[in-house]
């Protein structure tokens, strides 16, 4: 019996899925199954109740999967520990993102990252906010990068910084020429936003209640690349992290404007399971991504 079938039958315990298991160990279903197989026929026990409906484990199964996590968890905090011995830093980092934060916050990182680590191998993953959650706790992914950040019992959470947001428009929008506004000039403006499930668009409509403003919604997107195009063809306004529209502005195709009255500023944060054994690499990665860029 091998360590790699063990955490192959850890994944797929927390996962339930055999394709997920797979990706997570960069094997075929049908090893995965093999390796599940060859572990009942060693215990002798039946660990996973065939069953169309829903994934279950066997009594036998959830007394294999108890151990195997404590066995799974000592192999990987001495393989990290030998390695910090010996100042290697290398390994796979797999890391899930909102489309904002790893198309605008996280290439500067990674950039200044794999120039310090060239051994270090990190795998991006880009995914809606609820997704980001469940493939940290699924353990697809070793970290997660996510703005407004939710707690949950199983989950550790590091806070990273607070990104200021502002007001985009076209150029010849009447709002471009102030350089800042308050919240009352939205009020009744076309607005291209976030679709509702979005943790960025319910922090917005809890300030536009707050402020007693009502705009007027035209547009949902579900990425802040989309929201921009639609603002670049004068659809609405909108509001979006700064970081995210520098390019634009500098080209001249989009207007951002200060909002003087309210701190729309999102928090960032990166996630990962609790009890997870961080690798000498991922602690490095965390490391800077909390560092502010010079």
């Amino acid at each position: 019996m091998q360590i790699e079938s063990l955490k192959v039958f850890c994944d797929l315990t927390e996962t339930e899925s055999f394709t997920k298991a797979a990706q997570i160990n960069h094997i075929t279903q049908s090893a995965v199954s093999q390796q599940v197989s060859s572990l009942e026929r060693q215990f002798k026990a039946l660990l996973i109740e065939r069953s169309k409906k829903k994934f279950r484990l066997t009594r036998e199964g959830e007394l294999l999967y108890k151990a195997s996590k404590e066995i799974v968890q000592i192999y990987e905090r001495l393989h990290s520990q030998l390695q910090e011995l010996r100042n290697i830093i290398s390994g796979t980092v797999r890391v899930a993102t909102i489309y904002s934060i790893g198309l605008h916050d996280l290439p500067p990182y990674l950039k200044r990252y794999l120039k310090s680590y060239p051994t270090v191998n990190v795998h991006v993953e880009y995914r809606r906010a609820n997704q980001v959650y469940e493939d940290v706790l699924g353990n697809v992914v070793d970290l997660g990068l996510v703005a407004y950040p939710t707690r949950d019992p199983k989950l550790e959470v590091v806070p990273l910084r607070k990104e200021p947001m502002v007001l985009i428009c076209h150029p010849e929008h009447p709002l471009a020429k102030n350089k800042s506004v308050k919240m009352s000039a939205l009020g009744g403006q076309k607005f291209v936003a976030f679709e509702a499930d979005i943790p960025t668009r319910k922090a917005l409509d809890k300030a536009f209640r707050e402020h007693g403003i009502q705009v007027v919604p035209v547009m949902e997107f579900d990425n802040v690349e989309t929201v921009k195009r639609a603002v670049e063809i004068d659809a609405g306004v909108s509001i979006v992290p700064r970081t995210c529209v520098k390019d634009e502005v500098e080209k001249g195709t989009l207007v951002a404007i200060e909002i003087s009255d309210a701190d729309l500023s999102r928090p960032l944060a990166a996630l990962y399971k609790k009890n997870k054994v961080l690798s000498t690499a991922m602690k490095q990665f965390l490391a800077l991504l909390k560092e502010p860029l010079q």
